[in-house]
């Protein structure tokens, strides 16, 4: 075979695996485009997206997608308290204070985080961090949503520490000299040249982080609660998104009745919400972004 008939294969190969990717994610939109139409039909969108109650598998189903998206939420900003400062602070100590053998053995450590499967966090959440905040929140339910969004923002600290150090490394030294030269020390270059410089980079990390906690799935289902509520008391059960997803998933309801498709109504408002955190993300990163010489 000639080397260019072997080019010619190996092209079409590698546009038939873009291809692929292509086709997958226009099939899941159309998937859930479909069924959400579907479930539209039945269901006025004012009260999908307003309403306050989410009992659809009652005898009197009420369809207000509130008490999901409030439970979305109050998870994702313990999640976000926690792993957005002790993330930005591990970057900024791995890029600018650690010795090249501390950073080559902590940073694989810390990654080492995100390798642990999310039913282990959530069980954690359950069995270790719900008993021990609950000698000191006496009022702390079994089921909560404090415990699984610390937990959660255990799980994403790799992701926000390990993006923002390699933003931050990828700041030339040159400004970092600059810095010394007028009289600033390590703490102040680190926080007002490098982090600045770096902010693009950093945003992306964060809004990425916001992103995989929002997709969170088991940590939720199994320390949540699975009680849907419009609420954001964090010592009470809550029901998120993803978790309502794997209960309907997982129960006897009928495919193709209107209760089964309320889980392709919930998982087009989860699409469109971490798709518009992904189009942030983007724009951030264009518009804050800094390009040395």
């Amino acid at each position: 075979m000639s080397t260019r008939a072997l080019e010619w294969i190996i092209e079409r190969l590698l546009f038939l695996c873009a291809a692929l990717s292509v086709l997958t994610t226009a099939g899941i939109i159309a998937v859930l485009a479909f069924e959400t139409y579907e479930f539209l039909r039945e269901v006025p969108i004012l009260e999908f997206l307003t309403g306050t109650e989410w009992t659809p598998l009652f005898s009197v189903p009420r369809f207000g997608v509130l008490p999901l998206v409030a439970g979305t939420t109050l998870v994702s900003l313990i999640a976000m308290v926690v792993a957005l400062p002790m993330g930005l602070l591990s970057a900024i100590y791995l890029s600018e204070y650690a010795s090249d053998g501390v950073r080559r053995v902590l940073k694989p450590v810390l990654e080492l985080l995100a390798g642990v499967p999310t039913v282990v966090y959530g069980y954690f959440a359950l069995l270790f961090v719900t008993p021990l905040l609950q000698r000191f929140i006496p009022a702390l339910s079994g089921f909560n949503a404090l415990s699984p969004g610390i937990v959660m923002g255990i799980m994403i600290l790799p992701l926000v520490s390990s993006l923002a150090e390699d933003a931050m490394r990828g700041v030339p030294r040159g400004l970092r000299e600059g810095s010394y030269a007028l009289g600033a020390t390590k703490m102040q270059t680190s926080l007002r040249v490098v982090v600045p410089a770096a902010f693009s980079g950093i945003t992306a990390a964060f809004i990425l982080a916001v992103s995989r906690a929002i997709g969170e799935t088991m940590i939720v289902a199994i320390a949540a609660g699975q009680q849907p509520r419009l609420t954001f008391d964090p010592k009470v059960p809550v029901e998120t998104m993803t978790a309502y997803i794997v209960q309907i998933s997982l129960g006897d309801t009928p495919q193709g009745t209107l209760e089964y498709r309320t889980i392709f109504a919930v998982g087009m408002l989860l699409f469109i919400g971490t798709f518009g955190l992904n189009l942030v993300s983007a724009w951030l990163r264009e518009r804050f972004r800094e390009e040395y010489a």
